[in-house]
């Protein structure tokens, strides 16, 4: 048997042991709601689709397109930047699409790392987070984060403890899994602290507009001299319910955006054409929609969190994202949580993603996805309830 030693660095893929028995307990005939995958389910607003149709009957359309995006999509990504956090970005050297943010981490993870370097990242995580440079040759040092912790100081004694010093650290909020979200100060502080220890700063701001309760996102770029050191990613997969079109983009350093472009211009042609125009008609046109969806995750949260409460799951209500967070009850924690998600399913017929998956701090959790309408969400809360009451 051959072994390649990239592969071996990857663990086995924790969330395909549910996913199998879910499609056996489906192939079984039993009805199961999928609250695992944070895979939006409602169709990309109709403006957007239409401006794809358009601009694919135009056969100038169909040629190779540009790496880094076409002029004018990132013109169109700057004036999201500028009009949502006043900040002001270059679309030659500043901005760059890509082909959904996971692409733009893991080919960014190979422009500018090299075998030995040390990565900060959280834990939990998403999983492009640590896996991207891992893939890359890169070492990895996690940074805890989770209730309780000041994710600020974990960074502060994660550097101070290592060796060699580290080069990145990598940032998620609003976070995927934990939905944990900071204001402006901590990008203040992390900033100064980035240009006191030589680190280059990795956000990721998915989430940034599926926000809840009057809370505002914001962006490490509003953060005077952030460019000095950092980058940032945002995807319209979950803005414009646009998952399966794969439009994404990274701003700021141009040292940094100018690495990525020249390592995808080696590696893709950019994304289809009409895709990147109606991006462009995303970004650029109506946000009511944005408003409608941002609804839509809160209504469900809210069902969620209230019936979770009511059955004495006492998870914590999230301010941003589509997850929540939740904390296996005291009397299932000893299981873990790949066995609590696969009893759960069977015996509740609800599909979760266990929090070991998003790395070795989310065992005593699990991420339930806010991707069913209430209807289903109700119907979920009674397979919980009824998986919970029989203990186990």
């Amino acid at each position: 048997m051959r072994e390649f030693e990239k592969i071996k660095r990857l663990p086995p893929y924790v969330f395909a042991v549910v996913n199998q028995l879910k499609m056996e307990l489906r192939h079984a005939g039993a009805d199961i709601i999928d609250l695992g995958m944070g895979n939006p389910d409602q169709p990309t607003p109709q403006h957007i689709v239409d401006k794809l149709c358009e601009a694919a009957q135009d056969g100038r359309n169909h040629r190779y397109s540009m790496s880094k995006g076409i002029p004018g999509l990132r013109k169109a990504i700057c004036g999201w930047y500028k009009r949502k956090f006043d900040v002001d970005l270059d679309p030659e050297t500043e901005a760059i699409a890509t082909i959904g943010s996971k692409e733009g981490l893991a080919h960014l993870a190979v422009a500018i790392t090299s075998p030995g370097d040390l990565i900060l990242t959280p834990n939990p995580a998403y999983p492009i987070h640590p896996y991207g440079f891992i893939i890359a040759g890169a070492d990895i040092r996690h940074v805890p984060m989770g209730p309780g912790r000041d994710y600020f100081e974990e960074v502060q004694k994660a550097v101070k403890d290592s060796w060699p010093k580290p080069k990145i650290l990598v940032v998620n909020f609003p976070s995927n899994p934990t939905a944990e979200v900071v204001d402006l100060d901590f990008y203040v502080k992390l900033v100064d602290f980035a240009r006191e220890n030589d680190l280059i700063v990795i956000s990721d701001i998915a989430y940034a507009e599926i926000t809840f309760d009057g809370y505002q996102c914001p962006s490490i770029m509003q953060v005077p001299g952030a460019k000095d050191v950092a980058v940032e990613f945002y995807s319209l997969s979950k803005t414009y319910n646009m998952p399966g079109w794969r439009m994404g983009f990274m701003v700021g350093n141009r040292e940094i955006v100018g690495a990525l472009a020249k390592i995808k211009s080696y590696l893709d042609y950019g994304t289809f054409q009409p895709l990147q125009i109606a991006a462009c008609a995303a970004l650029n046109g109506p946000q009511d929609c944005v408003d409608e969806i941002r609804a839509m995750y809160q209504s469900r949260r809210d069902v969620l969190i209230n019936g979770m409460h009511q059955m004495g799951w006492m998870a914590e209500k999230p301010k941003a994202s589509m997850f929540v967070w939740a904390e296996i009850p005291d009397e299932f924690k000893a299981m873990g949580s790949l066995e609590f998600s696969k009893r759960m399913l069977k015996e509740g017929g609800v599909a979760v993603s266990p929090g070991i998956g998003f790395g070795d701090y989310g065992d005593h959790y699990v991420r339930i996805a806010l991707i069913e309408n209430e209807h289903r969400t109700r119907q979920a809360l009674r397979g919980m309830r009824q998986f919970l009451s029989a203990g186990g």
